[in-house]
């Protein structure tokens, strides 16, 4: 009786262990070298650094509460509240208080944010992107372009 059982189980424990192994090492495995070689920065975070010191991700949205930056959407309006890109009007309704934070020109503010849409554009082959604006990209350029009015930030690393 005790080796019929055997019989009809080891089969079955077999089959686990072969799955275990197979989905829960093995396949994890390929995927990663699978991403590591098509898309090396997409898989390693797409982390972006200045000078050095990793300050974000261009994949996840990043938390900015001056209101010298552009700002992310709020959680309600983004089903993971991780999205990193704003709507084109988002964008552009938000500069106006830009500006009045920082002195900025809104016809320079535009243009970072035309010129980012049109970075998306091309990077994702025009026909099948909508027009959205990247947050953190959008503010680093703000950083590289006004570092007097952003001085505060560079040295405290603040958002």
């Amino acid at each position: 009786m005790e080796s019929s059982k055997a019989k009809i189980f080891s089969p079955a424990i077999k089959t686990v262990i072969l799955m275990i192994v197979v989905t829960g090492v093995a396949y994890p495995i390929l995927v990663m070298i699978a991403g590591q070689s098509v898309l090396p920065e997409q898989s390693n975070g797409s982390l972006v650094d200045v000078d050095g010191k990793i300050i974000g991700s261009k994949l996840l949205a990043q938390e900015f509460t001056s209101p010298k930056f552009f700002h992310s959407r709020a959680a309600s309006e983004s089903a993971s509240g991780v999205d990193p890109h704003i709507t084109k009007d988002s964008a552009l309704s938000q500069i106006q208080g830009i500006s009045d934070a920082t002195g900025i020109p809104i016809n320079h503010l535009t243009t970072i944010v035309e010129l980012d849409i049109a970075q998306n554009n091309a990077a994702n082959w025009l026909a099948f992107s909508p027009e959205y604006a990247n947050v953190l990209k959008l503010n680093l350029e703000l950083v590289k372009q006004y570092p007097e009015i952003y001085s505060e930030f560079l040295n405290a690393g603040g958002k």
